[in-house]
């Protein structure tokens, strides 16, 4: 196991804190720090940069990040038993580390972040059960260019591949769309389970994104809103899948140039656009 730091091994410091995973709380703790140098780099060279983390746990991917130049830090964690170990890693990169207890859902980035200017990557080992979430907040806020310059980030498999899937796909869906919408996003490497403790019953994937400088125009609610019900019924044709979303799904796709006969699974990002601001009219 890589040496990338003076301090204690992740296993004596999950131990000295009592830091066992809450299942509760989606956790599961990445101690090899050969694997969190590798996603650390594969978030880019991180010199004099700031980085987001959602969930650092005892810290293994935060040391990897600021180990590999990180200027600064910001760690949100909502379990406050692992405070007193991230405040160890701390006060050994002094200044650089800024940990925020409290929600990643709840916490307005862009505020701590100081300045309307200011930019972050993201590069997070994302709690399961809040990745979604977090993932189409980042994609969904406003305005765009968003406050990050790409988002590096750990999902189960399964999740990953709906990120990442394009139109003809079985796993393109909701997901799909959105993030081909206002991001380029690519799988970069898979995590086998063993090297988690405890091991999760899936095994994970680490998928990188980048924010699309000039997406196609369009209101997010209401994208989002046609998509659920596109794919609501993804065996169905669009003229009737697209009852749910609009009285008259014909005129819609009409509108649109897009046949009736075609399945939502069938359409592509611009498509599902087209559609949505169709809506608008």
């Amino acid at each position: 196991m890589a040496q990338i730091d003076d301090l204690p091994p992740l296993r004596d410091v999950i131990s000295r804190f009592g830091l066992d995973a809450r299942k509760s709380l989606g956790q599961n703790f990445l101690l090899d720090l050969n694997l969190t140098s590798r996603i650390a780099r594969t978030g880019g060279d991180l010199k004099g940069q700031t980085v987001l983390e959602v969930g650092p746990g005892p810290g293994g991917l935060t040391r990897a990040i600021l180990a590999a130049g990180a200027e600064r830090v910001i760690a949100i964690e909502r379990d406050e038993r692992c405070l007193a170990a991230l405040a160890e890693i701390s006060a050994h990169y002094p200044g650089k580390l800024e940990v925020i207890s409290g929600d990643a859902l709840a916490v307005d980035v862009p505020a701590i972040l100081g300045s309307d200017s200011a930019k972050a990557r993201i590069i997070a080992n994302l709690p399961y059960n809040v990745a979604t979430p977090l993932l189409v907040g980042w994609l969904r806020c406003e305005p765009w260019p968003p406050w990050w310059t790409s988002a590096t980030l750990m999902f189960q498999r399964e999740v990953a591949e709906r990120i990442c899937a394009g139109p003809g796909s079985k796993t393109y869906g909701r997901l799909g769309v959105l993030a081909g919408w206002r991001s380029e996003a690519r799988m970069m490497f898979d995590v086998s389970r063993q090297a988690f403790v405890p091991p999760p019953n899936v095994t994970s994937t680490i998928v990188h994104l980048v924010p699309r400088q000039s997406p196609h125009p369009c209101d997010p609610d209401r994208l989002e809103r046609l998509v659920a019900s596109a794919f609501g019924q993804r065996r169905k044709m669009l003229r009737s899948s697209l009852g749910g979303f609009c009285k008259d799904p014909a005129t819609l796709l009409e509108r649109a140039g897009i046949e009736p006969t075609r399945r939502a699974e069938e359409i592509d990002v611009a498509g599902f656009v087209a559609l949505a601001n169709s809506a608008a009219d």
